[in-house]
């Protein structure tokens, strides 16, 4: 089903399924920006783990 089919129905539904399909397309939302938080707390964390590499190759006698 198309957005556009979609977006045709919604008038004809009750409410309450307005509602359900509402709640639904907030939880798929919040899972997302969970989703997105943690790649972004990851690759923070794999930056610094680069940098502390780095340093570290850095200060080794060759």
């Amino acid at each position: 089903m198309s957005t556009a089919e979609i977006l045709a129905e919604l008038p004809k539904l009750s409410r309450q399924e307005r509602r359900r399909i509402l709640d639904r397309i907030l939880e798929i939302e919040q899972q997302a920006e969970s989703v997105e938080d943690i790649r972004r707390k990851a690759d923070e964390a794999f930056l610094m783990l680069d940098t502390l590499e780095a340093e570290d190759a850095a200060s080794q006698p060759r």
